[in-house]
């Protein structure tokens, strides 16, 4: 789990997992140059390389208010958002969305709720679900929200929704092109990738399954 975004020029990192990771893929948290890290939420798939990330780089994190607490009792500064709250950033605004999860931190701390972030300029803007069950607040995002260009949503089934209920998500969201996240990692998520692209393809849906560490462009 873990995606690097170049948004138009600024580059986000969303839920960094590598190290420990059953598939790390090609990559190496030292490789990684990022600008802003996204958190959103606690468990350790999630967070496992903010930490030596954001001081390589300098970053600062962006994530609900406990997380960044937590962080920042580490030495990683953070702006702390939540649920319905959004911000404006030099590289745009962050709106922070409903999530249905769980948000237990590494250490047993609290992590707060889990969220998932709405990211926009003048140009473009994308949805990053994070971890979370099908939710009837994903209808609100088109209404509150500029017109999504892609999204990022889990498909894996048993900890998250999957790939049917985020085909009906992709509806809710009013977005036509999904990236597909939170699957095929270890034994409890694995799926069947032809019928999940299927599955939005019958709801007119570009479900887009890119490998560990490809590059793609939208």
């Amino acid at each position: 789990m873990g995606f690097l975004i170049d948004f138009n020029g600024t580059k986000l990192l969303f839920d960094p997992f590598i190290t420990g990771n059953p598939k790390p893929g090609p990559i190496k948290a030292e490789d990684i140059d990022s600008d802003w890290i996204l958190v959103s939420h606690g468990h350790g798939d999630h967070v496992a390389d903010v930490e030596p990330i954001a001081k390589q780089n300098g970053n600062k994190i962006i994530s609900n208010y406990e997380i960044v607490e937590w962080f920042g009792k580490k030495g990683v500064e953070g702006h702390p958002l939540n649920h319905g709250g959004k911000f404006n950033f030099d590289f745009g605004t962050v709106k922070y969305v409903n999530a249905i999860h769980t948000s237990g931190l590494p250490d047993g701390s609290y992590g707060g709720n889990p969220g998932g972030f709405v990211v926009w300029d003048d140009k473009n803007c994308f949805y990053f679900a994070g971890d979370t069950a099908l939710t009837r607040d994903m209808e609100l995002i088109p209404m509150t929200c500029p017109t999504l260009d892609f999204a990022i949503l889990p498909i894996g089934d048993n900890f998250t929704m999957g790939y049917e209920d985020a085909a009906i998500a992709a509806e809710m969201i009013q977005c036509d092109v999904i990236i597909g996240a939170h699957y095929d990692t270890f034994g409890y998520i694995e799926i069947d990738t032809k019928a999940a692209i299927k599955a939005f393809a019958d709801k007119g849906k570009k479900l887009l399954l890119p490998g560990l560490g490809e590059t793609i462009e939208l």
